[in-house]
């Protein structure tokens, strides 16, 4: 991407609007209005820019340039909307009156003033005195944006607009990656998935590090195919490979080490396109191993685990954060508890896995009463994971009928991973209505990927699997419906936990089996 890619014109609206949006969001923060201002602009003025010439840089269509603007309007309109709307009509706690989301992005932003406005270095942000950002990348972001565009005061909206800049820009190198791999019908339904997905706006206008993975992933995604496709003689597409490994290192290393094992697994699966090289092994090898220190050091920042290997102190931390997770679930939810006394020990884990699965779980958040503002939040982040919940679930089905063989394999490798990493995240995210979603977001851009995919699949063979899983969704949404609405609502019979999970279970044997059937039928 290079600065041939903004012209002369672009200036001439791309100014004028920064600096009023810039005098706007100086006028509603603390703080000299003139160095607000000053630093709204400059990070507006910075970032439309960038988002424009990586816009044109990928594709001339004029579609992507309003795929990319929408993803940054939908992400840091919905971050202000909500940064200003919670003081008012939240709840009386203190993220809500703060005007934020996340807990967590409270508190980074809350330590990333402190440190930004202290005589202490940015790199104390990967000290163990900073312990709300578990890795510290984040943190020495925000404390570097605060340090130099905001010396006077807190202005948390800075970051609100970073994190928005940053998720948008994720698009057209995502958009360019997959056009090359899978051809431009997937790539424009991936960008459209990746860029109005709800919990990716939610997610990009708060100042969290799923956003920046997204984009790092984006970048790290492009750089490799890139250099795969070119038989390994592209070495500009390292520079990307790299700058995306190295901010999930920083940000989140679990996921550059993920992603180095779907890296790997591509490779193998698809190794007709190039020829591995010692030297290419290596610095895979290299990176892998960074990674996983930095991650293991990460976690044991606190100095609560004693192993003596990375390798150890993942595991133990992993088991020690499911354990818990499934320990809250069961202490904040009575039905649950007496499923866990009632029911058999080995029914637990595979209960907290579904059950983190299904979250944001769309009948719950419509019967259950809250206040308005996160009744809209609650229902748009749920339709958002139902209408691709489909999509993923005949993933493996698309796999095992497309293209040639290695195409095939190298799809239900990507199938196989993702889903992997999304009951890792059920897993490590317990019940949480939040923990579960964001985790499973990190690796949001594959995610996207499959579900521009089997899109594109579906409109063009219209196989018949897909429409099954919708209707084992519909069933599912129906009678858990009923559930809660009758519990909360007094709608018709109740029934009983494990008589409403059996009806449902029935009815969709009942849909597969008779799909089944249909499909033999035919053959």
């Amino acid at each position: 991407m290079k600065a041939k890619y903004l012209f002369p014109k672009d200036l001439l609206w791309s100014i004028p609007i920064s600096l009023l949006l810039g005098a706007g969001l100086a006028s509603i923060q603390e703080g000299a209005w003139w160095i607000g201002w000053m630093g709204f602009s400059a990070l507006l003025i910075g970032g439309l820019s960038t988002l424009v010439a990586a816009a044109r840089w990928a594709s001339p269509e004029k579609t992507l340039a309003l795929i990319v603007g929408l993803a940054f309007i939908f992400r840091f309109a919905g971050g202000v909307a909500t940064y200003l709307i919670l003081p008012v009509y939240g709840h009386d706690d203190a993220d809500d009156r703060a005007g934020f989301v996340f807990t967590d992005a409270h508190r980074r932003d809350a330590q990333a003033w402190d440190l930004a406005n202290s005589d202490r270095p940015i790199l104390d942000a990967f000290s163990r005195k900073f312990a709300y950002d578990q890795y510290g990348g984040l943190l020495a972001f925000s404390a570097l944006v605060y340090r130099y565009l905001s010396p006077d005061a807190h202005r948390p909206l800075l970051l609100v607009l970073l994190s928005a800049l940053v998720a948008a820009l994720g698009v057209p190198f995502l958009w360019k990656a997959v056009a090359q791999t899978f051809g431009e019908k997937v790539a424009w339904a991936s960008a459209w998935i990746f860029a109005l997905y709800p919990e990716s706006i939610l997610l990009g206008g708060s100042a969290m590090r799923e956003p920046y993975m997204m984009t790092f992933s984006a970048l790290a995604f492009w750089g490799f195919t890139s250099w795969f496709s070119d038989a390994g003689r592209n070495r500009n597409a390292w520079v990307w490979l790299s700058i995306g490994l190295l901010g999930m290192i920083l940000v989140s290393p679990s996921v550059a080490l993920f992603t180095l094992v779907i890296f790997a697994g591509w490779m193998f699966f698809d190794n007709e396109r190039v020829r591995i090289s010692w030297k290419t092994a290596l610095v895979f090898g290299i990176v892998f191993a960074a990674g996983l220190f930095f991650l293991s050091a990460s976690l044991n920042r606190s100095g609560e685990f004693n192993a003596t290997s990375p390798l150890h102190v993942i595991n133990d931390w992993f088991k020690s954060a499911v354990k818990w997770d499934a320990y809250q679930l069961e202490r904040e939810s009575g039905w649950v508890q007496k499923i866990f006394d009632e029911g058999p020990a080995w029914i637990r884990l595979p209960f907290v896995t579904v059950y983190g699965v299904l979250r944001p779980v769309l009948p719950a958040t419509v019967v259950a009463p809250t206040v308005l503002i996160w009744k809209v939040i609650g229902i748009l982040r749920s339709l958002g994971w139902y209408a691709l919940l489909p999509m993923l679930a005949v993933s493996f089905i698309v796999g095992s009928a497309s293209g040639l063989e290695k195409r095939r394999s190298l799809w239900m490798w990507i199938s196989l991973l993702s889903w992997t990493w999304i009951l890792l995240a059920a897993l490590r995210g317990g019940g949480d209505d939040w923990d579960n979603p964001r985790y499973r977001a990190l690796l949001f851009m594959w995610q996207a990927l499959m579900g521009g995919y089997i899109w594109v699949w579906w409109r063009e063979t219209r196989n018949a699997w897909f429409s099954r899983a919708l209707a084992c969704e519909a069933v599912f949404l129906l009678i858990f419906t009923q559930w809660y609405g009758s519990r909360y609502l007094g709608w018709g019979i109740k029934l009983p936990f494990g008589g409403m999970v059996a009806l449902i279970v029935g009815v969709w044997g009942l849909i597969l089996g008779v799909g089944w059937w249909l499909d033999k039928r035919r053959a």
